[in-house]
């Protein structure tokens, strides 16, 4: 095959560029283009790789007449329209692999925190408090844990939890048959009946926007602790609010949330999240569960391998 050229157009591990050239690709690296800067230069590539800024939409692909691929260097795909690409015959690629092993870590690191108060442990000692009574933590151990999404994300937390001595129940719409000895593959029902702390691993697409509803959370049986490191469109800040009023969920774990713009909340988003702010047992963190120096590189090394093995150009 002749040698691909690929417009790279979001901030990355500057290893992309060596990864790719490496396997005989032209690289474009322009981490500050804005869109109309793509545009116009967009129909000279066969490739576009991005990372979450750009939305790829039919004006996009229009401009890019001579696009073969686009690779999204992370997991989620909800800002880029599928059925448009597909139909236009662009292969799609991205690189769930690369940071799946940073997501597991963060939820369990995340869970422990939030099981051993040791947010608030911390900052009392840093002002001099010494209360241990008022810091007792619970175990993880021998715990039931659900995990909603057993693909990358799903799998991999599940595999971190294999060590704590937990019972673990896993549920997927779309797979079946992924069940082992140590994870039992159970259906929501049994989700809503039997765990003690829910961690959701599903992409945003039309069907989970708003998944995790009232109505899912009234359907458990007991208090559970949540987790989510998925988007936070999954769950609106009223919901949440609503289930910890009503001693349904009793902790939370949060790397994302409904709106991550705090300058663009409407009013309403505004009070809502000030009360979820105001709880003292939620861990939030800044989206960043799969953001560490090891997944920034093997971002690259995934998404490089998988786009070289169908345009194979050396």
């Amino acid at each position: 095959m002749s040698k691909k050229s690929i417009l790279v157009v979001d901030e990355m591990h500057l290893s992309i560029i060596s990864l790719l050239q490496n396997s005989g690709f032209d690289v474009n690296y322009q981490p500050s283009i804005d869109r109309e800067g793509i545009l116009s230069i967009l129909n000279s590539y066969q490739g576009l790789i991005i990372r979450s800024k750009t939305v790829i939409d039919k004006e996009l692909i229009d401009a890019g007449k001579s696009l073969l691929f686009i690779g999204r260097a992370g997991a989620g795909l909800d800002q880029i329209d599928q059925d448009l690409i597909g139909r236009r015959g662009i292969k799609l690629f991205h690189a769930a692999e690369g940071n799946m092993d940073a997501v597991a870590e963060h939820a369990i690191g995340g869970l422990l925190a939030l099981f051993n108060n040791v947010l608030q442990s911390d900052a009392q000692v840093r002002n001099g408090i010494w209360d241990r009574e008022g810091n007792r933590g619970i175990e993880l151990h021998s715990k039931t844990v659900g995990i909603i999404g057993f693909g990358n994300m799903g799998s991999a937390f599940a595999q971190r939890l294999l060590g704590f001595g937990v019972n673990i129940l896993a549920y997927d719409k779309y797979k079946k048959g992924f069940g082992t000895d140590s994870i039992e593959e159970v259906s929501l029902d049994e989700i809503f009946e039997s765990v003690d702390v829910l961690s959701v691993h599903v992409p945003l697409t039309a069907e989970t926007t708003s998944f995790l509803d009232q109505s899912f959370f009234s359907q458990f049986k007991k208090p559970i602790f949540f987790i989510n490191t998925a988007r936070g469109e999954l769950i609106s800040f009223d919901t949440l609010n609503w289930a910890f009023d009503r001693g349904i969920i009793k902790g939370a774990v949060l790397d994302v949330l409904e709106n991550e713009k705090f300058q663009r909340f409407t009013k309403v988003q505004q009070q809502a999240f000030m009360k979820l702010a105001a709880r003292k047992n939620v861990v939030f963190s800044p989206h960043v569960a799969g953001w560490t120096v090891e997944s920034y590189q093997k971002i690259n090394q995934v998404l490089t391998k998988k786009i070289s093995a169908v345009f194979e150009v050396m």
